[in-house]
Order: C-alpha cells, then sequence, then structure tokens
C-alpha cells in the first residue's frame, strides 16, 4: 500500500545513498494476479489505495480497516482476501465520501476521459456479468452499440462512479508517494509490459488496433517460440497489434500510453523489447504455441514517432530471451540502455554478452528480475561446471554461503554498467521461498512481500558501503 511502510521504505532507500525505485507494473490485476495481465494499462491496482489516509478523511475507521484483515502470512500476499475485504471496504469509504461534489475528483474525471469513461463503464458491466471476460458479454454491448452504451451508463452511473473513485485515491496517493520520493532524490522506475489482456477495457474499447476478427475475437495472439526451456513454446494470449493502423494513426494511442506513465514514472522499463523488432503470433484458438510464427513490428518508426510527440524520454530496453542481430540493432538503434542479468552469465563456455567484462557503459545490470530464481536459489542450483566457473571467476571457492551474495552484488556494483538494480530478495540472500514470479505458472506468483524487520541498521550499512566503493552514491 502507498502507506507509512512505502515512506519508510524511501527513507532507507536514502540512507542506503540508493537512486532508483524499480516497481512492477501498478495496473489493476485480473485472472492470476499477474501485473502483467491487467484490465487496464492506464488504471491503477486500488489494492495499493492508502487506507491510512482514508482513516484520517474520516471516510473509514480503525476497526473496519482491522476487520478487514487480508491474510495472516506477513511475507505473502493473500490475492483471495484482498479481492473479498479491501473492494468492499473501499465501496463503503466511497458511499460516505460525496465524491460527486469534490471538484478535484470532477477535474480528474474530465482530465482523464480519453481512458477512464472506458474503463469504469468496463468495470462495472464487468460486475454486472458476474466477472466474465468482455467476449462472454451480450452481444450489444460486447460489440459497443450506441443504444447499449448509453443503457449502461445510464442504469450503472453509481458504479461506474465508484471505480472512477478508486483511481482518483490511486493516483492522489501514489502521486503523493512519488512526489516524495523525488524530493529525497529517489528516482522510479515503472514497469509496462508490450502486450495488454485480452480481457481489459483497451481492447474492448479499441478492438480496430488490435487483430480481431468483425466478432470481437482475436485472430491471433502473443507468445513465445519452442526452446530449450519448453518443447511447446510460451502461450500468453495477449491480443497483437495491427501496427499498420497504429502507424497511420501516428501511433496516438501509444503516445498518450507513454505520456501517462511519465506522469506516473521517471524511467519506464519496457517489457519485451524484440517484440518491436519481430514479434510471435500464434493463431487464436490453438492449445500451444508450435503453430506460430514471427512477423515484423514496427521498428523505430515507432521510438522515432514518440519521441518527436513527447520529447526524449529515459526507457530501459528488456531485451532478454532469443536475441537476432536485428534485435540489436534496433536495441543501439533507440539508444536506450538494455538489461544485463548475472544470473544469465555464467555459460560453462564464458562467452555470454552478461558476463561484466562483456559490458559496454550503456547498460543496467541486475542479479536477478522478477521472472528469474533469487540469486542464492539459482546459486545453491549450481552444479558441476558451471558451479566450478561461477567460483573460479568470482575467486570465492572459500566464500561462506551466506555471504556469497555480496560476492554478485559487489560484482554488478563495480562493473562499468550505467546503472545497477539489486532486488530486495537478493539483499536479503533469500531462497526459494521468496521467488517472485514462475513464468507459464499459475497460483503462487507474485505473492512475496517485505516484512517489517527485514531491513536492519547493519543492512543499509552494507548497501550504503559497497554503494559507495563502486561509486555509485
Amino acid at each position: 500500500m502507498f502507506s507509512k511502510s512505502a515512506y519508510d521504505f524511501i527513507d532507507f532507500l536514502v540512507e542506503a545513498g540508493q537512486t532508483y525505485w524499480q516497481i512492477l507494473p501498478l495496473g489493476p490485476t485480473s485472472y492470476g494476479d499477474s501485473p502483467y495481465q491487467s484490465f487496464s494499462t492506464f488504471a491503477g491496482n486500488p489494492y495499493f489505495i492508502d487506507l491510512e489516509a482514508l482513516i484520517e478523511e474520516g471516510v473509514l475507521t480503525k476497526a473496519e480497516c482491522r476487520k478487514a484483515d487480508c491474510g495472516q502470512e506477513p511475507g505473502y500476499v493473500d490475492y483471495g482476501q484482498l479481492y473479498d475485504k479491501r473492494l468492499a471496504l473501499l465501496r463503503k469509504a466511497y458511499e460516505r465520501s460525496e465524491i460527486g461534489k469534490d471538484a478535484d475528483f470532477l477535474k480528474f474525471v474530465d482530465e482523464n476521459q480519453s481512458w477512464l469513461k472506458d474503463y469504469a463503464l468496463f468495470m462495472a458491466v464487468k460486475k454486472c456479468f458476474d466477472g466474465a471476460s468482455w467476449l462472454e458479454w451480450a452481444e450489444d454491448i460486447r460489440l459497443r452499440w450506441g443504444n447499449a452504451l448509453d443503457y449502461y451508463y445510464r442504469e450503472y452511473a453509481e458504479e461506474i462512479e465508484f471505480y472512477e473513485y478508486l483511481q482518483y485515491k490511486f493516483m492522489q496517493h501514489w502521486k503523493k508517494l512519488k512526489k516524495y520520493a523525488n524530493e529525497q532524490g529517489i528516482r522510479i522506475i515503472g514497469d509496462i509490459p508490450i502486450y495488454v489482456a485480452l480481457d481489459s477495457a483497451d481492447v474492448w474499447a479499441h478492438p480496430g488496433l488490435f487483430q480481431m476478427d468483425e466478432t470481437g475475437k482475436p485472430k491471433a495472439v502473443a507468445g513465445c517460440p519452442p526452446d530449450a526451456f519448453s518443447e511447446t513454446g510460451q502461450l500468453w494470449g495477449n491480443p497483437l497489434y495491427r501496427w499498420d493502423v497504429h502507424k497511420n494513426q501516428e501511433y496516438d494511442w501509444w503516445t498518450r500510453r507513454m505520456k501517462h506513465c511519465y506522469e506516473l514514472y521517471d524511467v519506464v522499463r519496457i517489457d519485451h523489447f524484440r517484440g518491436f523488432d519481430e514479434y510471435f503470433s500464434i493463431p487464436y484458438g490453438d492449445k500451444d504455441a508450435t503453430g506460430g510464427k514471427w512477423e515484423k513490428g514496427p521498428g523505430m518508426d515507432l521510438f522515432r514517432t514518440l519521441e518527436r510527440k513527447l520529447g526524449k524520454k529515459d526507457v530501459i530496453a528488456e531485451d532478454l530471451g532469443l536475441m537476432t542481430d536485428s534485435v540489436r540493432k534496433l536495441v543501439k538503434d533507440s539508444g536506450y540502455p538494455n538489461m544485463k542479468v548475472l544470473g544469465f552469465a555464467f555459460d560453462a563456455d564464458g562467452l555470454s554478452d552478461h558476463l561484466p567484462h562483456n559490458y559496454d557503459k550503456n547498460c543496467v545490470v541486475y542479479t536477478g528480475t522478477h521472472d528469474n530464481e533469487t540469486l542464492m536459489q539459482w546459486y545453491d542450483g549450481l552444479k558441476g561446471k558451471e558451479l566450478a566457473f561461477v567460483q573460479d571467476y568470482m575467486n570465492n571457492k572459500r566464500t561462506p554461503r551466506e555471504e556469497v551474495r555480496w560476492d554478485f552484488i559487489r560484482l554488478a556494483m563495480l562493473s562499468v554498467a550505467d546503472t545497477c538494480i539489486i532486488p530486495m530478495q537478493d539483499y536479503l540472500g533469500l531462497g526459494k521461498e521468496a521467488r517472485m514470479n514462475f513464468p507459464s505458472t499459475l497460483g503462487e506468483n507474485w505473492k512475496w512481500r517485505l516484512k517489517k524487520g527485514d531491513i536492519t541498521k547493519a543492512l543499509t550499512k552494507e548497501i550504503y558501503h559497497i554503494t559507495k566503493l563502486s561509486c555509485r552514491l
């Protein structure tokens, strides 16, 4: 939540000599709880709304908030409890708020009409159809016939206002937190998926921007081809863009999307950057990715247009995965820093681009990402030639296991990479229990969270020391 604990975390970053706080996407999560599958690419997740601020406003009581406790395990998020209790609590706040008389709220709604009107209606209609995907709604509203839109706007006006209220409060609380971070010298790195979810207000409201047929169903969806990790590839299911339409509209939707991102973040990491060069297209309805094929993306035309319209912005290109010469060229031509991950560096042949002696300055180095094993989980799984190579490269064969993480953090910090990001799980030396996401699985992902007491004075001093040593203060 954007409550006192978030402000305390910013204070810790300052004391530890840090400059950046990288976060996962902030959008409202849907089935599977993934922040990369959101009901909207513009909206914020109401779970983050600061309940303490609502108590101060007088629209909730401490007792009500205590009663709506969302899980007994402080180290993990219970999404089931959140879904059942948090929205009901926020509805109480809305009903007591008299928000319709608030001039700032009315101004917010007016200024964000380009996405908020469709999103709030989308969520209201979704509730009317018991949470079903919009592809399963009645034909008139699924295809957005004018009379149906008028009906739902009229009949569900209060429900629509509730979802507008949630976005108003989310944005109010987030911008206050970000302002505090920026005032302390901390910049926020946001994260956006290249694709949007099929079951989203974006696709429902703008089907012409995506590869959809006349009945409103996708023609093809996104994923990854079969590789050494998966014989059948990965079937993500996101609708693909009609890049010809986006180009003809001078990438207006992408311009609005990125402009909105820079209202929320200082730097934007774009997930699956290689998809702008070539994207993998899988026929809709296929059971896996084996029938997919590569198609050409917009390339530099998109990024030149964005720079012309928005000016030069700070972007991190997530270029992990299958790399080709044309992808490398796109990253180089964009000028954006790409990513290096130590967990990918130590192939036994010693030729990986992720080894620090192969870096150029224009990159961002990580010990790991949200999709990887934690650093210690990965290290504990090393065997044979791979383990021998790691220990030889690091010259740390005699380092006690509980200190090994600092060797990797030091290696990343002392590299020439312009920026270095270390996940909190790796600073804490946590293992499998703290892994954030295991791609292509459901049920146990996105749950880990920092506990009160995890950040100690000793840890803060050690992070500051290694940051100063590497001249990164």
